[in-house]
């Protein structure tokens, strides 16, 4: 019997399967499942095996049931990136914040790089265009609330607002109120 519940997924190509697992009998019927999944695939069209994956969401279980698709077993995987969220195997979104937050430090060195002098209006679309949309990315999957993901956020904006040579001199808050940019915390 399990002490607790584990949720499954097979990702395939762009599809998934679900089931939770709950009894002993659980993941034979999820992998009666994949083997439906595959004969209609199958049919249809053919499946990259070595796209398809297999993540456990759970909290402390060692679970190391086998599933199959064309005699290969399937890879069972701690994160997985979906429609560009990553996901880990206890669901915190602390990986995916990190990796949205080096992109946009990325971002900003490309505009560090290209753009000597900055006006304000330059920046402020170059910014909203280029580093808030890697900052904001799937906000409602991961809203930040802790206060270490905030001040991670916080420190891309600090150091992108320093790009502006005629407000680079003035304060965090009141280099965001020139720019007419909000803060982490705020919408």
């Amino acid at each position: 019997m399990y002490k607790q519940f584990i949720n499954v997924y097979l990702f395939a190509d762009d599809s998934k399967l679900y089931k939770h697992v709950i009894t002993d009998d659980d993941p034979q019927v999820l992998h009666k499942g994949v083997n439906t999944f595959q004969e209609w695939s199958d049919r249809l069209l053919r499946l990259n095996i070595n796209k398809c994956k297999i993540a456990f969401y759970k909290r402390d279980v060692n679970y190391e049931y086998k599933y199959y698709l064309s005699f290969t077993v399937l890879e069972s995987v701690d994160v997985i990136k979906d429609l560009g969220v990553v996901f880990d195997s206890e669901l915190s979104i602390v990986s995916h914040c990190k990796e949205n937050i080096n992109r946009a430090y990325s971002m900003l060195g490309l505009i560090k790089r290209n753009f000597i002098y900055l006006t304000e209006e330059t920046f402020v679309t170059l910014y909203k265009s280029l580093i808030r949309c890697h900052l904001k990315y799937a906000n409602s999957q991961w809203n930040p609330h802790r206060q270490g993901l905030i001040k991670d956020l916080e420190k891309v904006r600090m150091r992108a607002t320093k790009l502006v040579l005629t407000v680079k001199h003035l304060t965090y808050e009141e280099r965001l109120l020139q720019l007419k940019l909000p803060t982490a915390s705020q919408p």
